[in-house]
């Protein structure tokens, strides 16, 4: 992902809050894995599943 501008960065919602959030560096090996657009909503996922 060299060289690309923000605007046409991979986007996805996140599960949780429904809000949109773009590809991200740390993310480049498990992108696809990604679920959540932050820690606090991952935490929150587990909350309410139980």
């Amino acid at each position: 992902m060299k060289n690309v501008k923000k605007e046409n960065l991979p986007q996805k919602t996140c599960a949780v809050c429904g809000r949109p959030f773009s590809w991200r560096k740390k993310w480049e090996k498990v992108w696809d894995e990604v679920k959540y657009c932050s820690d606090r909503c991952r935490s929150n996922s587990k909350k309410t599943s139980c």
